[in-house]
């Protein structure tokens, strides 16, 4: 577990925490300190399987980390599901060389200083607290995955509709406490400095449910691989 938890999120020049994890498609430990001193790394928190956003955002990310392996920098993806629940679906929904942990606590995601975001019903005050009117007012527009922009609710309804993916008991808990985890991506070097980011907290949410656009990425990337 890190010394301490961050109330923001990780930025460019803050340094790493080491957090200890369950690998999900090996077996044993990772951790951040396994690739300190070594390799840079891109570290991708996300929330559990459950969420067809995350899904959608571990796809994205895996499909780059042949890129960033040719530049000399790995991928850790992080769910927020439990470990033989997780095991199970990437055994049927393979991500190649994908490198996986489980973090159903949501250690990590603290320690990144990502919020669990509380759902009220009328008070928002960002990132922390979030009015249901407000999420009830929010439009998903993913042109690729969506028929026509879609209110939060409904965009996932139909994005697990679409997945065929089945709850289980262990989806239904990490829901009950982490329905509200905002996630992101931090791109450390081999120090273990952060050099880049991408998150839900930033620009007040308006980049949430959305993944990093490829060529920022890879371009944050040759400048930490340079």
């Amino acid at each position: 577990m890190p010394d301490s938890f961050t109330d923001r999120p990780l930025q460019p020049g803050d340094h790493a925490p080491n957090v200890v994890l369950d690998a999900i498609t090996r077996q044993g430990k990772v951790s951040i300190d396994e690739f300190r001193g070594q390799r840079p790394v891109l570290v991708g928190l996300f929330r559990g399987l459950h969420c067809p956003f995350c899904r959608r955002q571990i796809t994205s990310m895996a499909s780059l980390a042949g890129d960033l392996r040719e530049l000399g920098i790995d991928s850790l993806t992080v769910v927020n599901t439990p470990i033989e629940r997780a095991r199970l679906y990437f055994r049927y929904h393979p991500l190649p060389n994908l490198l996986a942990a489980s973090d159903p606590d949501r250690i990590s995601h603290r320690a990144f200083g990502l919020p669990n975001v509380e759902f009220t019903e009328s008070e928002t005050a960002w990132p922390h607290k979030v009015g249901m009117d407000v999420l009830t007012s929010m439009k998903i527009d993913m042109p690729k995955e969506l028929p026509e922009p879609m209110g939060v609710m409904a965009a996932t309804e139909y994005l697990d509709k679409a997945d065929g993916y089945e709850f289980t008991e262990d989806d239904r808990q990490m829901i009950a406490g982490g329905e509200g985890q905002l996630v992101g991506e931090f791109l450390l070097d081999r120090n273990g400095v952060v050099r880049w980011c991408f998150t839900e907290v930033a620009d007040n949410g308006r980049q949430m449910f959305g993944v990093p656009a490829a060529q920022d990425l890879m371009s944050a990337a040759s400048n930490v691989a340079a």
